[in-house]
């Protein structure tokens, strides 16, 4: 088996991997050869934590896998441990062997930016230059690789509570080249005037309420949501999402359940999910169309689900498998 901690991860595998992986599984789906099963989650209410096994398999490859994480949001303040932490066990479904071991923290953060650049490469304005981010917390650095990769950004706008935690995401995304000198990073303090300006934005937060006002969303401006991943969080506003023309969800059992904002909208009556465009794979597999006008507004809402983190895992193995890479052992 192979045993790969998260900086071995990081150091092989990348967005230019992930996104290529995350379509390929796509594709999968559509012809029915992706096994998920709904996830199990057990509840410790005294410690307002969960442990979540969420399991899935690809059919045509033979390989399934395992993603294990905890959410104990006590952590930071009485241990110094993440609020989050996971593992992936990957498995040969052709003979049983248990094949790696992965560290699933910064996997869960790539695949997850790789399922925003498939969007927006799909929904944003092909000239969409001006990305926003709102909160520079754990999940939103991945995020903006994803656009990245797939836009020709020149301006990137941040906005975060914090401000100190802003700059440091933008000195991050400085000192780890991801980023042309010409490119400008600014800290706006207003986010509704960060969001005037902006082609494309990236919510990445736990907020309970809406984060911006739908009123100041620009026609042709594309939203990628993925902060807010249980019924209570809401990252946007039904204004907004009353403008939409195309609402995509990267998997509709889990917004149905856990996408605040879309369950708020639909028992309220301002949107139903009848109204919803597609999912994430007819987006990509042509099944559903993508951007038809400039004017259009357009909405990416993922909660996550466990064929996204199958694609990574096995990506991941197989070049640790070619390369040699990671810790051997005996199990």
């Amino acid at each position: 088996m192979i045993i790969m901690n998260e900086q071995q991860i990081m150091e092989m595998y990348g967005m230019e991997d992930a996104i290529p992986d995350v379509k390929a599984t796509l594709h999968s789906l559509a012809d029915g050869k992706i096994e998920n099963p709904l996830r199990t989650v057990i509840e410790f209410p005294e410690r307002s934590a969960s442990v979540l096994y969420m399991p899935c398999a690809d059919l045509s490859e033979g390989i399934a896998a395992n993603k294990t994480v905890t959410i104990f949001p006590e952590n930071p303040k009485t241990n110094g441990l993440p609020t989050t932490q996971g593992v992936v066990l990957v498995t040969d479904a052709t003979d049983g062997r248990h094949l790696a071991m992965l560290n699933a923290s910064y996997l869960t953060r790539l695949r997850t930016g790789a399922m925003s650049g498939l969007a927006t490469d799909r929904l944003a304005r092909k000239e969409a230059s001006v990305l926003c981010v709102i909160g520079t917390g754990g999940m939103a650095y991945e995020q903006v690789l994803g656009v990245l990769a797939v836009r020709e950004i020149r301006e990137i706008l941040l906005v975060n509570p914090t401000r100190s935690k802003a700059e440091a995401f933008g000195e991050r995304l400085r000192r780890e080249g991801r980023i042309s000198a010409e490119v400008s990073i600014e800290i706006v303090g207003d986010v509704d005037e960060a969001v005037k300006r902006a082609d494309v934005i990236n919510c990445a937060t736990r907020s309970e309420t809406p984060v911006f006002d739908g009123e100041t969303i620009r026609p042709g401006t594309h939203v990628n949501g993925v902060g807010s991943y249980l019924p209570h969080m809401r990252e946007v506003d039904e204004t907004f999402i009353r403008r939409c023309s195309k609402v995509i969800a990267d998997d509709l059992h889990g917004v149905k359940e856990e996408a605040g904002e879309l369950i708020y909208a639909d028992r309220s009556g301002a949107w139903s999910f009848d109204e919803l465009h597609g999912e994430l794979v007819h987006l990509v597999t042509g099944q559903v169309s993508g951007r038809e006008t400039e004017e259009e507004i357009t909405f990416f809402k993922c909660v996550g689900a466990a064929y996204y983190d199958l694609a990574v895992a096995k990506g991941v193995y197989r070049k640790a498998e070619a390369g040699r890479q990671g810790v051997q052992v005996e199990v």
